[in-house]
């Protein structure tokens, strides 16, 4: 059985403004603005969707390929990915551009500036899928290039592979038409709340219509946990929510969204139903908010099982 997971690679880069912006900016000069921030503190992280998806895979012992477009700067990352022990054949290498990479500036009220270079995310990935299976294996098509998140529905469709829809930050950029062309057919389409509600409006479905375009309607709610709308192996329809997992202390919930798909993806793939796998991914969620930057968290799995059992009971699945 494998596990495909296409989206976005990059670089985040962290910055802290000891001040609050507001501080410097004229309110009546915003037709003018031209402002600098001196930052006291900053770090480079690894991160994009389909890495930090893959990340959170790795540390429940999977090893997921990974299907996405990365520059010349993208051999310190293909190090510790590979030490991970993860397949690189899916990732395409560009020796002109650079890696996606996002700069990130917040203040002390939390406010952020941000900017996101694209870089060699402008490039599809192609892959051959030469060790496909159909009968078993499962994909995410996660925000990334636009060519692979409009060609690869298609795809795994034609070719009868469950996928998990995940549209993301790149929602701005599908039409309606194109959206529900994506969620049909699908196994899951997965967004927090407030995605939800834009694909909606978008494309003018109501939460119950796109449920029934596809098999789950997952969607994350932050510190109130999940909802899952869908129906089961024997055609019952389910609605039903789940809690947040408590964890150790908030420290930066980015990323956390990433790192529930890879539980649920885990579950899945050892034979969960969709709502046990669902508390596997709130799960590793819970780790991923208590660690600045998206791929920096960890646990031993006896820690994962103590955590998950702690909220929703005996966990028979063996991790």
């Amino acid at each position: 059985m494998a596990i495909y997971v296409s989206g976005s690679m990059a670089y985040d880069r962290i910055m802290t403004f000891p001040g609050n912006f507001q501080d410097h900016i004229i309110m009546d000069k915003l037709h003018m603005l031209s402002v600098s921030f001196m930052v006291d503190r900053m770090e480079e992280k690894r991160g994009g969707c389909a890495g930090n998806i893959a990340y959170s895979l790795a540390l429940l012992g999977e090893k997921p390929h990974i299907i996405a477009a990365v520059g010349r700067d993208f051999e310190g990352y293909a190090r510790f990915l590979s030490d991970l022990g993860l397949p690189l054949d899916g990732i395409r290498r560009d020796e002109e551009l650079f890696t996606a990479l996002c700069y990130i500036t917040s203040d002390l009220k939390a406010n952020q500036i941000t900017g996101f270079y694209p870089g060699a995310m402008a490039l599809p990935a192609p892959y051959a899928f030469a060790q496909l299976d159909a009968a078993q294996d499962i994909a995410i098509v996660s925000p990334g290039n636009m060519d692979d998140m409009r060609n690869l529905p298609r795809f795994y469709r034609e070719k009868g592979v469950r996928y998990i829809f995940d549209p993301g930050q790149q929602l701005p950029v599908f039409t309606g038409e194109e959206l529900l062309e994506a969620i049909t057919g699908s196994f899951a389409l997965i967004t927090n709340d407030y995605e939800l509600s834009m694909v909606c409006k978008k494309t003018g479905k109501t939460k119950e219509d796109l449920a029934s375009r596809t098999t789950w309607l997952v969607t994350t709610l932050g510190e109130h946990g999940c909802s899952l709308l869908g129906k089961d192996a024997h055609g019952n329809t389910v609605d039903q929510s789940f809690p947040a997992v408590r964890c150790d202390g908030v420290v930066d919930p980015t990323g956390a969204g990433d790192a529930h798909r890879g539980g649920l993806l885990k579950g899945l793939v050892c034979g969960m139903e969709m709502p046990e796998a669902v508390c596997l991914g709130a799960t590793a969620a819970s780790f991923a908010i208590e660690q600045n930057g998206t791929q920096s968290y960890s646990y031993t799995l006896d820690t994962f099982k103590a955590r998950y059992e702690a909220t929703f009971g005996k966990l028979f699945l063996q991790i």
